[in-house]
């Protein structure tokens, strides 16, 4: 509203509006407080930017002319002179400067400028002929998928083998000791918890568990719950592990959870 009044050079109300708004920010505590802050700003720079541009400089400009004029005179040549004695240009080089003009120039700029010296090669300048480009050799790209194998050292493969020799016989242990007891007494079925648990060792505990999940995973033996719905396990005859085997995907997976406390 007071557009006019606050760009004139003889008025201080943009700084008396910027010092009010400096005190009124101190007890800004809204969003929209500080978004009128900051609109306010935002006008306050347009105004000011406006007012200097406004403002009359008495500095003076740069005349490449006069220039000019007062270099040449300076460098032993009056213009006035040449034109009244256009005819007599004997001692002028070329008709306008003296021979030593620029010398002259030189010696008064030189004190203005500090250069290093230059520097010339004994054996004259390098040859400045670009480098030979390279001749770039494309590499081949691997092929991924499932023809290449990845070469796995000897010692990591002879433990990975020892390893699964170990669990092969461990189970064909544990399924030993199962048909043995069950043609000794067929009657009398086992306890999964008394079959796999190590009262002595907690890990022996789970290493087991993890033996007999092969058995019956593989239809050599099968768990049902009894009367008190605690799981028992027995071996499976050969008639039942064959229809096993032709109905694997009617076979179900169970996770059982056994924490430290559990096996105790």
């Amino acid at each position: 509203e007071n557009r006019e009044d606050i760009l004139s050079s003889k008025s201080n109300r943009l700084t008396e509006a910027l010092e009010e708004a400096n005190k009124l920010f101190s007890g800004v505590s809204r969003a929209r407080e500080a978004a009128l802050d900051a609109q306010f700003l935002v006008l306050a720079s347009n105004l000011g930017k406006e007012k200097a541009n406004e403002l009359h400089s008495d500095m003076t400009a740069f005349d490449s002319l006069t220039f000019a004029e007062d270099l040449l005179t300076f460098m032993g040549i009056n213009r006035i002179e040449v034109e009244e004695n256009d005819s007599d240009s004997e001692g002028i080089s070329g008709g306008y400067l003296p021979s030593n003009a620029w010398h002259k120039l030189g010696e008064e700029t030189e004190k203005y400028f500090k250069r290093a010296p230059s520097f010339h090669y004994m054996l004259g300048s390098f040859k400045s002929d670009p480098p030979v480009p390279r001749q770039r050799i494309e590499r081949q790209k691997k092929t991924r998928g499932g023809e290449e194998k990845r070469a796995m050292p000897a010692q990591l493969k002879k433990m990975e083998e020892s390893h699964q020799e170990a669990t092969e016989k461990e189970v064909e242990r544990i399924l030993g000791l199962l048909q043995t007891h069950f043609k000794n007494d067929p009657d009398t079925p086992i306890s999964f918890f008394d079959l796999v648990i190590d009262p002595n060792s907690f890990a022996r505990t789970v290493e087991n568990i993890f033996h007999v999940s092969f058995i019956i995973r593989d239809g050599f033996a099968r768990l049902k719950l009894d009367d008190d719905k605690l799981p028992i396990i027995e071996p499976s005859k050969d008639n039942e592990g064959r229809q096993d085997d032709r109905s694997a995907g009617a076979r179900n997976q169970v996770v059982i959870s056994l924490n430290h406390q559990e096996w105790k």
